[in-house]
């Protein structure tokens, strides 16, 4: 799989820069901090418990949750995020692992959060990464998933020093990230459109593990 290598290779190159440009993100992006705070929401309402930040960059979202009181930790793909997050949020507990084979036991979550980090994964690995979210979530459970919304997958490339660094980067409509997760074994409880009038909009949709496997 050289897309996953190229997308750690990118971030372990990018992460200083990354985690300067996001670091108060969430403070100009209101609406995206508001799925945050909903997301956050939802796991208290079923009593709490382990939450997953599965692409967590710098951190900077897995402290936000633990700020409203979620027992978030953060799973990335680059060791040099990982570092950075651990560096910059000690109190917090941050794993260096891909979404596509999450070491997490079955039904051990209570709460996934992909926050434009699915982005990364190519259409023909989604399913597997939505199962992987399917397996580690206990009945219940909740997932949000933020994405860019598109058609199209544009290859970003930059560079540090000599070393040049390039990642594909996947916009997809919330239909069919929708389709994939009721593939999957999710039930859809909301979907939030940002910006519709913008060139860039994006995506949030919020979906539960049934407590129930389907008649």
């Amino acid at each position: 799989m050289s897309w996953l290598s190229d997308t750690r290779n990118a971030y372990d190159a990018l992460a200083v820069g990354y985690a300067d440009e996001t670091r108060d993100l969430l403070d100009r992006l209101l609406h995206v901090r508001a799925g945050v705070v909903l997301f956050a929401d939802l796991v208290r309402a079923i009593g709490g418990g382990p939450v997953a930040d599965v692409g967590c960059g710098p951190g900077h979202t897995t402290a936000l949750l633990r700020e409203l009181g979620a027992d978030a930790f953060g799973i990335d793909l680059s060791p040099a995020m990982i570092e950075i997050a651990r560096r910059e949020h000690p109190g917090a507990r941050f794993e260096v692992g891909s979404m596509t084979a999450l070491d997490l036991a079955d039904a051990s979550l209570t709460g996934a959060l992909a926050w434009w980090s699915l982005i990364y994964i190519p259409d023909e690995a989604v399913p597997g990464v939505l199962d992987q979210f399917h397996r580690v979530l206990r009945p219940g459970g909740v997932l949000a998933v933020g994405f860019h919304v598109g058609d199209e997958s544009k290859l970003e490339t930059s560079g540090d020093g000599d070393q040049p660094v390039q990642a594909y980067v996947h916009y997809r409509q919330p239909s069919r990230v929708a389709d994939w997760l009721r593939e999957a074994g999710f039930t859809l409880e909301a979907q939030h459109l940002l910006n519709p009038d913008e060139p860039k909009p994006g995506a949030i949709l919020f979906a539960r593990r049934p407590t129930a496997p389907p008649q």
